[in-house]
């Protein structure tokens, strides 16, 4: 089991499944954190208004992410379509995450118990 504290995620537009082996201080065996949910809003008067609307809720929703992702050393990144990407650009832009080592990957959806399995076989847990 490694003592390096790593996390793993899978991540579409509206919903991230984290999964990582540390909290705050230790790093011990993976377990899932709970799903977080990206806020979409709908109904707005213009094109320009919903594109800043949208701009907002992803960078929200990015650094609730993020969050979770604290102290990590290294992070596994999948999903389906480019969302990865742009997160994993998110973090670079982070001055916290500049440096962390993350890699990606694509995936369609996957239940919890599946994204956890998915960053455990990953890590070689």
């Amino acid at each position: 089991m490694s003592d390096k504290k790593l996390a793993g995620l899978w991540l579409d537009q509206s919903k991230a499944v984290v999964v990582k082996n540390h909290d705050a201080q230790n790093a011990f065996k993976f377990f899932l954190c709970s799903p977080l949910k990206a806020t979409v809003q709908h109904g707005n008067s213009s094109e320009n208004a919903e594109n800043n609307a949208e701009q907002t809720n992803k960078a929200k929703y990015f650094k609730e992410i993020s969050h979770l992702l604290t102290n990590s050393e290294e992070v596994y990144v999948t999903g389906p379509g480019k969302i990865q990407e742009e997160f994993k650009a998110y973090l670079h832009d982070t001055a916290q995450f500049k440096n962390l080592k993350i890699t990606l990957d694509t995936a369609q959806h996957m239940s919890d118990e599946e994204v956890l399995e998915t960053v455990k076989k990953h890590f070689g847990e």
